[in-house]
């Protein structure tokens, strides 16, 4: 009798041990900025349970800008962050084992005063252009594309480009400084709040150029190896994050709860932010998703050769998780 409680209890304490640590390996350690966009769907699956409902736990690590979140990855103090494919295929090209998971196909939009007499591309010419993300972003070659192909002009020699960050150009635009200004997805739409318009989107250009199709250029980035031991968890980390997006299409409601991380300046400005969120959730099946990044892939070899793309040919095997097309 005493042996049957003795195998019975060091049973017990074996099933807890278990328990405890498969507690641990299910934690998801997401690197975010302070202020980023993505803190809003991370909000979203904590307020709502979507982490323990889908057999996870979320944990958020906040630091200050994209590169700490890469360096947070690279380290092993965070599981996931987000970033574009384009450099996870760079960095699968060069042996590391990170892949990619859409989070959003919401890109910038080159937008000019409401009362501009800019209606193309070719009316940019001799004009002052702010561009945020310096002379390699992908929206800034694109729209150089467009501009060659349809008018001629080449804008990096033909208009005045400053590059910057986000604020510092979106204040240079607003007070009069700026012609025109390509900014990231929501500083765009925070222009577009005061009443400045949209003159082409990153999307727009993409698709003129034969590379478009909705493709999301940012996601989650993780490591295979990760993805491998903890593969339910990475399964439920994709299905809370498509529930969120879900609640966030549907429930204007769940945007007013937003607003202290979306800290819009009025409720104008929130709505347009949220109409451009929304968007940007995808809705390509991940076979459509590779083959748009395919196709965008050489079209930014050809624009922007071997400092953007690296030495890859092509978009390298691998760059997007298997595991997300199962993912409920």
């Amino acid at each position: 009798m005493i042996a049957r409680k003795l195998i019975v209890a060091a049973a017990a304490a074996a099933v807890l041990l278990t328990a405890g640590a498969a507690s641990a390996a299910d934690k998801i350690r997401v690197g975010v900025l302070k202020f980023g966009t993505v803190n809003w769907e991370m909000d979203v699956i904590k307020a709502h349970g979507l982490d323990a409902k889908h057999g996870f736990e979320l944990e958020l690590a906040e630091v200050a800008n994209n590169e700490a979140t890469k360096i947070g990855l690279q380290g092993g103090d965070m599981d996931v962050i987000v970033s574009d494919w384009l450099w996870v295929t760079r960095q699968r090209a060069s042996g590391d084992d990170l892949t990619f998971v859409p989070f959003s196909s919401a890109v910038g939009a080159l937008m000019v005063p409401a009362d501009s007499g800019a209606a193309t591309l070719a009316d940019l010419k001799g004009k002052r252009i702010g561009v945020a993300g310096g002379p390699l972003d992908k929206n800034w070659l694109m729209i150089q594309a467009v501009a060659k192909k349809d008018f001629g002009i080449d804008l990096a020699k033909d208009a005045e480009p400053q590059y910057g960050a986000p604020p510092l150009l979106s204040e240079k635009f607003e007070q009069g400084e700026l012609d025109a200004v390509l900014s990231f997805w929501n500083f765009s739409a925070k222009l577009e709040a005061k009443g400045y318009k949209r003159l082409i989107t990153g999307e727009e250009a993409a698709t003129a150029l034969g590379a478009g199709g909705n493709n999301a250029p940012i996601g989650y980035v993780f490591h295979d190896k990760f993805a491998a031991e903890h593969e339910a968890a990475m399964k439920g980390f994709v299905a809370a994050s498509r529930e969120a997006k879900e609640i966030m299409k549907t429930s204007d409601e769940e945007w007013v709860r937003l607003t202290p991380q979306v800290r819009p300046a009025n409720d104008a400005e929130l709505a347009v932010l949220r109409d451009r969120f929304r968007e940007g959730i995808p809705t390509a099946s991940l076979e459509q998703e590779i083959d748009n990044a395919r196709r965008v892939f050489k079209l930014m070899a050809e624009l922007g050769g071997a400092d953007l793309v690296g030495d890859s040919t092509e978009l390298t095997d691998g760059t997007y998780w298997p595991g997300q097309a199962s993912a409920m």
